[in-house]
């Protein structure tokens, strides 16, 4: 498994109209590079075109001009966290996982993945009967289970209370500090951004593109300073308004 750099270049996205509307343009000039081993946050108000970007860097959008270019031209292997966990509901928690993983991984890759994310008793269980936390859990686990070189995450965190959505988020920097990938986290919850990015991308209103950045270089146990936590989302809050 290697990590990925990735370049972005979107001259334009763009919806055709329905119902005699116009044609919607969700990004339009839209330049970026995230370095390998990077987690970097795509951060913006909703509506900005982060959800679309994100499709169209895992190869589920095609329609756009523009180009998506990989570190050695090599496509890289993806994990994506959807904004819902979109687990198959008639295959149990093991199964989904099992589902996703490489020919010839080992046998027990799965319960070990279940076991890091908390889920070993629930391996038996669909779908249906976990809780939101747990769905969210599971659909970690699948992102991990591909060995992905590139990890996607779209606002997985959503509709959590606070501290489930704390609990998780210290379980995404766990799984990725075992399992290093080159990772994008689309979010528009400011603490959220500054509190696990080691960079920030900054996205304008619709048609999105990148107003500008903010690289994070102090260590993460130290954003846990409510005075540190402060300056950066006041620096934030600033680069928004430029």
């Amino acid at each position: 498994m290697m990590t990925t750099e990735l370049t972005l270049d979107i001259a334009e996205k763009r919806y055709p109209g329905e119902n005699g509307r116009g044609a919607v343009i969700a990004l339009k000039g839209l330049r970026a590079r995230v370095s390998p081993n990077e987690f970097c946050a795509l951060f913006g108000p909703s509506g900005c075109g982060k959800s679309t970007l994100l499709n169209i860097i895992a190869g589920i959008d095609r329609s756009f001009l523009g180009k998506v270019g990989y570190g050695g031209g090599r496509i890289p292997c993806v994990g994506y966290v959807f904004q819902n966990p979109r687990l198959l509901p008639w295959r149990t928690v093991r199964e989904n996982i099992e589902l996703v993983q490489r020919r010839g991984a080992d046998p027990r890759a799965a319960d070990e993945l279940l076991g890091q994310v908390g889920l070993s008793e629930a391996a038996e269980s669909y779908p249906a009967r976990l809780s939101g936390g747990m769905a969210r859990r599971a659909s970690l686990a699948r992102a991990f289970a591909v060995e992905p070189d590139l990890l996607l995450l779209d606002e997985p965190f959503v509709s959590l209370d606070a501290a489930a959505a704390d609990r998780l988020r210290e379980l995404l920097l766990r799984l990725v500090s075992a399992q290093p990938a080159t990772v994008l986290l689309v979010t528009h919850d400011a603490e959220e951004a500054v509190t696990l990015a080691d960079r920030i991308l900054l996205l304008s209103p619709a048609p999105g593109r990148v107003l500008g950045e903010m690289p994070i270089p102090i260590p993460r146990e130290e954003r846990q300073n409510r005075s540190t936590l402060e300056k950066l989302l006041a620096e934030l809050g600033s680069l928004r308004t430029t």
